[in-house]
């Protein structure tokens, strides 16, 4: 994506809004995440992209986007790029999660807007309302009965 000044307060929410899903998916081996990859077993990655979000989103908020790479060099640290399609209300946002041994990090390739407003900084206020709606809520009240 042509970065704008909007691009870095974009990638930051978004970063914080997906960050325990990628915790979830960091405690992976980054060997069968690359093995997944190197095969094209995108099935699997998307049941693992599928299951690492459905603890913290709405089911069909968070997707794998059928792609990704890696880095793995002799000696060197691995590092696994994963494709996503993030849906939330509204809002379609195709990115790529990258993963390594102690952190992750997270770049916007395209957002789009169902109904975009002229003012960006509108658009970005509906991106965060959007993602938290999207979100299960840690403060609501169990349905359990005691």
């Amino acid at each position: 994506m042509k970065k704008c000044p909007y691009s870095a307060q974009r990638e930051q929410i978004l970063a914080e809004a997906i960050s325990p899903v990628a915790s979830e998916l960091r405690l992976l081996d980054a060997a069968d995440l690359i093995s997944l990859l190197r095969y094209e077993c995108y099935g699997n990655l998307a049941d693992l992209v599928a299951s690492a979000a459905e603890l913290y989103f709405l089911p069909g908020t968070v997707n794998f986007g059928l792609g990704g790479d890696y880095t793995l060099e002799w000696g060197g640290p691995a590092e696994v790029s994963i494709d996503l399609e993030i849906k939330p209300q509204g809002i379609t946002i195709y990115a790529k999660l990258a993963l390594a041994e102690h952190h992750a990090g997270i770049e916007i390739n395209h957002i789009a807007f169902d109904n975009a407003s002229a003012d960006p900084d509108d658009n970005t206020a509906l991106l965060a309302r959007s993602l938290r709606a999207a979100r299960y809520s840690t403060n609501q009240p169990t349905a359990l009965a005691g």
